[in-house]
């Protein structure tokens, strides 16, 4: 087969407006905290249909500032998965506090309300579920706990479930627009979404080192801030996100009219949820192609060791392969691969 990437998406024809949105803040000579990423604020909030969107510079400071801001610090535990990339884990520690692992469900990959309550204690202070690889965990069922539900969307930008996005169904949530996510920047970014004004009031300050006007500083914070030229960038691409997902969708699709499923587990979307495939991830006991994502779960790391047993984790570590996914993947790059996999899977 010919080579098909493993990120089939390219920006190639919103190359002209993104240089003219980069040349427009160039000259207007603002770059930090402007009336770019004022406007993305405001255009990815009414999106997702939330109140607040809290610019940052990336997805694991939006992780960290979300956690201090919902009032996460030294002693209390946060319940997560351990399926998921370091960052999500490492924000908690930043804080002070201890990351608790959960399993995940091996159909969806996501945490449920079963694996959550297993997972809970007195000290559990919040749950930071993981949209992963574009589906979207059973938050509502989880907010059932009365604690602080996180939603780590880096992910799964434009998914949604029983109608609601991803990102506007927790206390908070944050995104990362890390070049190869679903709605990419042109460098690093993040958000915090909410609709708590409290949090994100906090968010704001603590990302502009703890400061309400830039000379009186109540807290120690952080300097992360979207920039005003990823801010543009974005606002040029947002509007294209839903047909993006549709396009993701339909490959997904294709992947399972084509046969896929006769050679591997195809991937599982929760009830009501409307997946958008960050990446597609199958199960298989051996595939020709495709890359293992998280081979290591974060709780197997070296620089966490828990003394945990996460048996769905550790299958799903052991037998997932990310295949090519993308707003410009063909049916014949899929059905290409559909054929590499029959030759060669177990």
């Amino acid at each position: 087969m010919t080579d098909v990437p493993l990120f089939a998406s390219s920006l190639d024809p919103y190359q002209d407006r993104l240089a003219e949105a980069l040349e427009r803040v160039a000259r207007d000579g603002r770059y930090i905290l402007g009336p770019e990423v004022e406007a993305f604020e405001a255009e990815f909030a009414a999106y997702l249909g939330v109140r607040h969107c809290v610019g940052v510079a990336n997805g694991t400071d939006a992780l960290t500032i979300a956690l201090r801001a919902l009032g996460i610090g030294p002693g209390d535990d946060v319940v997560m998965p351990s399926f998921t990339f370091y960052a999500t884990a490492e924000a908690t520690l930043a804080m002070g506090a201890r990351p608790v692992f959960c399993d995940i469900d091996p159909d969806t990959l996501c945490v449920t309300a079963e694996t959550v309550r297993a997972a809970l204690s007195p000290r559990t202070k919040a749950i930071v579920p993981v949209h992963l690889f574009g589906n979207v965990a059973p938050v509502p069922e989880l907010r059932e706990f009365g604690l602080p539900v996180l939603e780590d969307s880096a992910q799964a930008a434009g998914a949604d479930l029983a109608g609601r996005k991803a990102g506007a169904l927790g206390e908070a949530a944050t995104f990362s627009f890390y070049p190869s996510k679903n709605l990419p920047c042109l460098g690093d970014g993040g958000a915090i979404t909410t609709d708590d004004d409290g949090v994100a009031e906090r968010a704001r300050i603590l990302r502009f080192h703890g400061s309400q006007d830039k000379s009186t500083f109540i807290e120690v914070g952080y300097n992360s801030r979207l920039d005003e030229m990823q801010a543009a960038a974005l606002r040029i691409l947002l509007p294209e996100l839903d047909g993006w997902s549709e396009r993701r969708r339909s490959a997904a699709a294709t992947y399972e009219r084509l046969g896929l499923g006769e050679h591997a587990r195809l991937p599982h979307a929760t009830d009501g949820a409307r997946h958008v495939y960050h990446l597609y991830v199958v199960r298989a006991e051996r595939l020709p192609l495709g890359r293992g994502y998280y081979r290591v779960p974060v709780h197997r790391q070296p620089a966490i060791a828990a003394d945990v047993e996460l048996p769905a984790t550790e299958e799903a570590a052991r037998t997932n392969y990310a295949l090519p996914m993308g707003t410009d993947l063909t049916e014949e790059q899929i059905r290409q691969v559909v054929e590499a996999c029959a030759s060669g899977s177990t």
